[in-house]
């Protein structure tokens, strides 16, 4: 899936320069192959040992949703097909109510879904395919102590207690949200940082195959709404399903006790404890705190031609749009874009990558934030479902014109700033519509009772009825 000529284009250019990608996960293993595919010489750099090698994987394993901007970048490396196939469909949301009334919402158009991965196998599938690349070095237990920007030296410490030093050219953040290479940036003058703890955790639990098969519907995201919190699930390819209970963190401290867990769950997810098992619930439960979820914004991603913060490490993201993987795999696209464009001239490369990229980075942060209070809470108002019917079939019969935010977002590689400003100026236009409409059908009725004026007496029951009515549909 590499081409030879492409590959020793690059390499007179590159195989002289050292970048060093600091962090193995998700966005480091794809980044450090697109460097190595540019024919630089890659040092990869990964606190923990090989996750390849590991009996027990450490760290989050929230499900990943993958949609096209992930797929795009993976297809740059020739592994989109590989992992794709690894993947579970889902074409819709399912909304689970506490009755276990079932509903879906689908996610975009006939043919449209997004894709439950899992963590740990996506992130030894891009390691092993980095080590595939000859100018391609992956180095587990280094353990970053300190760096500089000026000289491009950095200093690694061992678990056996040794010290290694490394000179780099470029040298590429992918450290996460607690970013050891971001810290150097907070020294510095004038670079803007801020992160936010939301008051909310989460906490996985898993619901076993029935019979050898999924318990519940496999091709949907399934959501219990319960406006303050609520329980997600995604599928896996173990026939399993990872649920994921989001609540305020004094609710999780509320619950003390198994009888607590059941009582809890009785009473807002009644149809999942005999899914999870009320033995497995109790246990589970109590195994794990619940976990924390930061959300990081930053400003500018690099310092000079020497350093670059991507993923995480720039932007961590909540996990709610199922786009903080998807954003960290773009960052590796674009930046490549640039490379191409600026024919890998570093110190133009990396003051236009934080250009472009910081605005949209933020953007997705913002709408991370938002759409928990969707999942958890706009999903039950009539008002939501309503407003999603119009814009599916104003999309319809006007794709140019009218495109759902969640579509921008998910199905497209429109940057993600654009797709909130082209949603808020979609919002007035479609809103403006409904009032219009509106106020001519009010002007319309009341044409007609001044020419034809009723008895307002028979009148005044239905229309006390009619305001019952409406205001429950407000409230909802």
């Amino acid at each position: 899936h590499r081409s030879i000529s492409t590959m020793e284009e690059t390499t007179s250019r590159s195989s002289s320069k050292v970048v060093a990608v600091v962090g193995g996960g998700l966005v480091g293993a794809l980044n450090a192959c697109f460097f190595a595919k540019r024919g630089f010489q890659v040092e990869l750099f990964e606190a923990r040992e090989d996750i390849r090698r590991a009996r027990h994987v450490k760290g989050r394993s929230i499900n990943l949703a993958l949609s096209h901007r992930g797929r795009q970048a993976l297809q740059h490396v020739g592994m989109e097909e590989k992992i794709v196939s690894q993947g579970i469909p889902m074409n819709a949301r399912m909304i689970h109510s506490p009755s276990g009334k079932l509903s879906s919402i689908p996610y975009g158009k006939k043919g449209q879904f997004i894709l439950s991965v899992d963590r740990a196998n996506l992130n030894r599938e891009l390691l092993t395919e980095a080590e595939t690349y000859p100018n391609m070095q992956l180095n587990f237990d280094h353990k970053l102590q300190d760096w500089s920007a000026e000289t491009g030296l950095m200093t690694f410490a061992r678990s056996d207690g040794s010290v290694q030093e490394i000179q780099a050219d470029l040298i590429v953040g992918c450290d996460g949200a607690f970013s050891a290479i971001r810290k150097q940036f907070l020294r510095r003058s004038r670079f803007n940082y801020s992160q936010t703890y939301i008051p909310h955790g989460y906490m996985e639990l898993t619901m076993p195959p029935v019979h050898g098969e999924f318990a519940m519907e496999p091709n949907y995201l399934h959501i219990w709404p319960r406006n303050t919190f609520m329980m997600i699930a995604l599928p896996n390819l173990d026939k399993t399903f990872t649920c994921t209970l989001f609540m305020p963190f004094e609710e999780f401290e509320k619950i003390t006790t198994g009888e607590e867990v059941m009582e809890f769950f009785h009473r807002y997810f009644p149809d999942t404890i005999p899914l999870i098992g009320a033995d497995a619930l109790k246990r589970d439960y109590f195994r794990l705190p619940a976990q924390a979820m930061v959300s990081v914004k930053c400003s500018p991603y690099h310092i000079g031609d020497k350093c670059v913060l991507m993923g995480d490490a720039a932007h961590a993201v909540v996990p709610f749009y199922g786009q903080g993987m998807n954003a960290g795999f773009e960052d590796c696209v674009v930046f490549d874009e640039m490379m191409e464009q600026f024919k890998e001239d570093l110190s133009v490369v990396l003051p236009e990558y934080t250009r472009v990229r910081v605005p949209d980075d933020h953007a997705i942060a913002d709408l991370a934030m938002y759409n928990y209070v969707e999942m958890r809470a706009h999903v039950n108002s009539r008002w939501f479902l309503f407003r999603k019917l119009l814009d599916s079939f104003l999309y319809a019969i006007m794709p140019k014109t009218i495109i759902p935010l969640y579509t921008m977002v998910t199905f497209t590689r429109t940057p993600y700033h654009e797709a909130v400003e082209r949603w808020h100026w979609q919002n007035k236009v479609i809103n403006g519509g409904l009032l219009l409409g509106a106020t001519g059908a009010a002007l319309g009725v009341a044409c007609v009772l001044i020419k034809n004026p009723p008895d307002v007496n028979k009148l005044a029951g239905p229309a006390e009825k009619l305001w019952s009515r409406l205001m429950a549909v407000g409230a909802a």
